[in-house]
């Protein structure tokens, strides 16, 4: 999938998304198809509950995580589409 300016900014299929945790946790997460996880400690599907919880979401933004066992709370640190922009 190409880059759209519109995605500046907010979280969309295809994002690097860095995000944190109360407790410090830190994650860098890329949202992608369900056929592209396999292998990949940094994939998560587009249909996951935390991928569902970032998309439209922006830098500073928190969000919640429910699953079915447990509720989560995260905030956004950074969100980028270039994987050679990671840090």
């Amino acid at each position: 999938m190409d880059y759209s300016p519109e995605q500046e900014n907010k979280v969309y299929f295809g994002a690097w998304v860095e995000i944190e945790n109360e407790q410090g946790q830190v994650l860098e997460l890329r949202l992608v198809g369900y056929d592209e996880i396999f292998g990949r400690r940094d994939y998560i599907s587009i249909d996951s509950p935390m991928a569902r919880a970032l998309v439209g979401k922006e830098e500073d933004d928190d969000i919640t995580v429910k699953t079915e066992t447990d509720v989560k709370e995260w905030w956004i640190n950074r969100i980028w589409y270039d994987p050679t922009d990671k840090l």
